[in-house]
């Protein structure tokens, strides 16, 4: 049975801790990331390059990374992907990134883990799915094989059943027995069922094979959003394994963050998961990255993680100057972006800065005030000026068509001078806010891992 501690170490927002078995993934310092006992929910995304094509697979990432990607996962599909795994291990930590990269295997996982030693070596992590490792005695066979091998290189294992690659057998064989009954439940009540029942089945079977308890994660990703809530209910009342949350397909664009944002928010505000993706469907052309932004958004809204800087801005309505608000909300919005990798590694604590970009006199210079920083425009009607607010204060007030240009440098200089090592070292002192993601808690776990 899972069990919460309302003790723990954030008292702001002690009804969501909970606890459950930590496992650490990646070597070194700056390659360790915790999961479960407490620690931070982790962000993790995936490529979809090629996993041989070690170049653009880096790069991605790389970019990922910057992003707010604290692990990423890479398919490992065939040998040509899995000799490719220590070239990009090595790539990227010539360009300074340690974020551990785990291995993604269906069907073959056992052959290709075995067949390239190297890959078994670098990866932090495999994931295997129970559902599409064989059937019968060859399904056994593959398995335990797989969990060897995990073993023999001491590497967490994340066991992953999806809602779609179910054991056909369990399945078929839950479906009859659920017919025969009085009162049988719904189909989706039945896959629910199963799917809980392999991930803890298979998980046991892995301990059985001898792979520690702390080394084990699992998922249940279904489709649907009732479904995801379902299964990851009765998975967090039954074991305390730490548990990776998503949909399987969440869908593209806005469906994609909705159905995902339903799902997630629920279950992490009732303190279920450990670590979290978002499975959007990039559109055409559209950066990967999206969905590493709307995770790290969603446990910000949540008040779980302080991972990026906040942009607060009206929706604006007939008193606001529609074209100069949205354009500079916009403005604002891409040159935090485009800064945020560099803030990060230069300006510890970043993460806490909150900019208001507001629209009129009605609301504008109380958020503004509100906000670290903050400007208030001129609506319809209202004179042409646009105050300032750091902090609180009236700073200045900026005119002309120069205004957006001006604030930002406002702004560049506002960070530089509140984010400083001398001005973070004397505000972490005074305040209990979360840290940064690579200054949390992952590289001190409270229990040992690995030797």
């Amino acid at each position: 049975m899972r069990q919460f501690d309302p003790g723990t170490s954030d008292p702001k927002r002690a009804d969501l801790k909970r606890i459950s078995t930590r496992i650490v993934i990646g070597q070194g310092r700056q390659g360790m990331i915790a999961m479960g006992g407490g620690a931070p929910v982790v962000v993790q995304a995936m490529t979809d390059t090629e996993t041989a094509d070690v170049a653009a697979t880096t790069a991605q990432v790389m970019a990922l990374s910057d992003a707010g990607a604290e692990v990423v996962r890479l398919a490992i599909k065939d040998r040509p992907a899995a000799e490719a795994v220590p070239y990009i291990h090595e790539a990227l930590g010539e360009r300074g990134y340690h974020v551990p990269l785990v291995g993604d295997f269906h069907y073959n996982g056992h052959k290709l883990l075995a067949q390239a030693p190297d890959c078994a070596k670098t990866l932090s992590k495999y994931r295997i799915n129970p559902g599409n490792v064989g059937l019968g005695c060859r399904r056994d066979q593959h398995f335990a094989a797989f969990i060897e091998l995990a073993c023999r290189h001491e590497k967490p294992v994340r066991i992953g059943v999806n809602g779609g690659s179910l054991d056909q057998l369990l399945l078929e064989r839950a479906m009859g027995d659920n017919a025969k009954l009085p009162q049988p439940a719904s189909a989706a009540e039945v896959l629910c069922q199963v799917a809980v029942a392999s991930a803890l089945g298979s998980a046991a079977e892995a301990e059985a094979l001898g792979l520690p308890h702390d080394r084990i994660v699992i998922s249940c990703k279904m489709s649907a959003v009732p479904d995801v809530i379902r299964v990851y209910r009765q998975l967090a009342s039954r074991c305390d394994y730490p548990l990776h949350v998503g949909l399987t397909e969440a869908g593209m664009g806005l469906q994609g963050v909705v159905s995902s944002s339903a799902a997630l928010a629920v279950l992490l505000q009732e303190g279920i998961g450990e670590t979290i993706r978002i499975s959007l469907t990039p559109r055409p052309g559209a950066p990967r990255t999206d969905e590493v932004a709307v995770a790290c958004q969603l446990l910000q809204a949540l008040g779980l993680r302080e991972m990026q800087p906040r942009i607060i801005s009206c929706p604006g309505c007939g008193r606001t100057n529609g074209q100069l608000f949205r354009e500079m909300a916009a403005q604002v919005e891409h040159h935090v972006s485009q800064r945020l990798a560099q803030w990060r590694a230069s300006y510890p604590g970043v993460a806490r800065l909150q900019v208001a970009v507001m629209g009129c006199v009605v609301n504008g210079p109380g958020e503004s005030r509100q906000a670290d920083i903050g400007i208030s425009l001129p609506g319809v009607g209202e004179h042409p000026a646009a105050p300032v607010f750091i902090e609180g204060k009236h700073v200045t007030t900026l005119h002309g068509q120069d205004l957006v240009k001006d604030f930002l440098t406002l702004l560049d200089s506002y960070v530089a001078r509140r984010f400083s090592g001398a001005q973070q070292a004397a505000e972490e002192g005074a305040t209990d806010q979360l840290r940064e993601p690579a200054d949390e808690t992952h590289s001190a776990p409270a229990r040992a891992v690995f030797p």
